[in-house]
């Protein structure tokens, strides 16, 4: 089974939201044999998604509301076949702890695209209107549908 994990700080926004579309992608195309995870770098086990996170899920017809907190760590890096990080900062704090991970670590909005404008990052939404939720959505929803592509050549 391929395992794929996103990392984002809190692990109560942004991996949550990419977690949750990459799973309902991935289950509307039949592809029951890739197990989709996501982890904080700063994460408080066993917190909810924010209820802004739950909003504009539960909008898109994504249920992720049972969703908890969960902490990254050496382990889930290792066994993972690959690790979307939302900010360049998560991608260097995974490589310091595990190296020899560095061709399975990408950036979700840069994996897949040749070029790049504005920012590698997707900014984090914590604490900000509903609104910012919204266009956080649209920047993973982007990454993952080119990470759902690939998965779907494999």
């Amino acid at each position: 089974m391929k395992k794929i994990l996103f990392i984002c700080t809190g692990n109560s926004c942004r991996s949550v939201m990419a977690e949750g579309l990459a799973r309902y992608l991935l289950e509307k195309a039949g592809r029951s044999d890739v197990r989709v995870m996501s982890a904080g770098t700063a994460a408080a086990v066993g917190l909810p998604p924010t209820g802004e996170t739950i909003e504009v899920m539960k909008a898109v017809g994504i249920d992720v509301s049972k969703h908890r907190g969960k902490q990254v760590d050496t382990t889930l890096i290792e066994h993972a076949d690959a690790v979307f990080c939302m900010e360049a900062g998560h991608r260097e704090m995974i490589l310091l702890a595990v190296p020899e991970a560095e061709s399975k670590v990408h950036l979700l909005r840069t994996y897949g695209k040749s070029g790049s404008n504005g920012s590698p990052d997707v900014p984090d939404p914590i604490g900000r209107p509903k609104e910012v939720y919204e266009a956080c959505l649209l920047m993973i929803r982007d990454g993952v549908e080119r990470i759902v592509q690939q998965v779907m050549k494999s």
